[in-house]
């Protein structure tokens, strides 16, 4: 699977300087931590889940969660786990018939599930990248990851851990600290399996009784962007101990893709940036843009989805402009290993060699999973060639 491998080949070379490259759920593991992207949740429990599947990864989406855990009622979690069983048979005929599948994993509730499920998918399990591990922190993470371990060895197949930060000992000031240094001892003794780290923002907002409005972004509730900065802080380090931290949830879906197709139609792809552009602003998607673009600014890299409606979005921000791949190229040149200070190709900032490698080498990681957007190519034109034009 490659991102934008749903667009035609004349339009990818419309669009990219350098394409994005062929991955699999095999790929070593940084790889894969960038390339998640949008990560879309479903509910396990949804009838046909195994065609949402399909259909979403016809659309673009590269990563999916089948939620067992905050999406249903804790009535459901039997028939969700029975229902999640069957639908990753069926996922497993599709794939072996020839269908592209996203990278999947399981949002369990409890350590006991990933051992169960693990047994219960039999051999479908090769379908399935990992589980995502709820209310993470060193009491309750150690379980899950020794569960997920034992699960591992089992079935022979490689699974990772995405373990998600929104306890309350996380958010309270008191213990947020304490709390860090356990997440961070227990993800470094599992760190083989630990593949990203995701922001669970919602449950932080729940604490307080609070909500961002659909014009605000998790940076503008302060009490949340703490957090973020603290977690960025001691586990997203650019010195090798750190590990992938993922954007937290956008809950706000008033657009839809039907909104855009009028543009589209009478403009195929790359025409009428500025009627897509009133569009975005129109139908409440400048809080999203704000928030992806936030996200990156403060370390994250990809995004929690709950609609598929905003996975175009994130996805066409993750491309890396030309101008971002003429400045890391420069400053990792072989020739500028001793330091120094430069102009950029653009000749509109300074890029001084030493403190802009890890960015240097964290954008040419990105551009590998998203590509290199070809010059004078930006956000509009990717989003416009990336939503269905029917």
């Amino acid at each position: 699977m490659r991102h934008f491998g749903h667009l035609p080949p004349d339009i990818h070379k419309t669009l990219f300087h350098q394409e994005p490259v062929e991955f699999s759920a095999d790929s070593p593991a940084r790889t894969l931590a960038v390339a998640l992207g949008a990560t879309l949740y479903s509910p396990a429990t949804r009838p046909r889940l195994a065609a949402d599947v399909v259909k979403q990864a016809a659309l673009g989406v590269k990563s999916m969660v089948l939620c067992l855990e905050d999406s249903i009622s804790d009535a459901d979690v039997e028939a969700g786990e029975e229902n999640l069983v069957r639908q990753l048979g069926l996922l497993d005929e599709a794939a072996a018939a020839g269908t592209d599948l996203p990278l999947l994993f399981v949002r369990v509730r409890a350590p006991g599930q990933i051992p169960d499920l693990v047994r219960r998918m039999g051999a479908a399990v090769h379908r399935l990248s990992g589980f995502v591990l709820p209310k993470f922190t060193e009491e309750r993470g150690v379980p899950f990851l020794e569960a997920l371990t034992a699960a591992e060895a089992d079935c022979a197949r490689r699974l990772f851990a995405m373990p998600v930060l929104e306890s309350p000992e996380l958010l309270h000031l008191e213990s947020r600290a304490e709390t860090l240094r356990g997440i961070a001892r227990t993800v470094d003794k599992f760190r083989d399996r630990v593949l990203a780290l995701r922001l669970g923002v919602t449950d932080f907002c729940s604490a307080y009784g609070l909500r961002r409005a659909p014009d605000m972004t998790a940076y503008d509730v302060q009490i949340v962007a703490s957090v973020i900065a603290d977690v960025v802080n001691v586990l997203g380090r650019a010195d090798g101990t750190g590990f992938t931290v993922t954007g937290p949830v956008w809950e706000y879906f008033r657009l839809q893709e039907r909104m855009f197709k009028p543009q589209l139609r009478r403009s195929p792809f790359l025409g009428r940036a500025e009627e897509l552009r009133t569009a975005l602003i129109e139908h409440d998607m400048d809080g999203l843009l704000r928030e992806i673009e936030l996200d990156r600014a403060n370390g994250l890299q990809g995004k929690t989805c709950i609609h598929p409606s905003h996975v175009a979005p994130v996805h066409a921000l993750s491309v890396v402009s030309h101008e971002e791949f003429s400045d890391a190229v420069d400053i990792l040149r072989p020739e500028r290993g001793d330091g120094g200070v430069l102009r950029s190709a653009y000749t509109n900032k300074m890029n001084e060699v030493k403190p802009h490698r890890a960015w240097a080498e964290r954008t040419l990681l990105r551009a590998e999973a998203f590509g290199v957007a070809r010059e004078g190519i930006g956000f509009v034109e990717l989003l416009a060639a990336s939503l269905p034009q029917s």
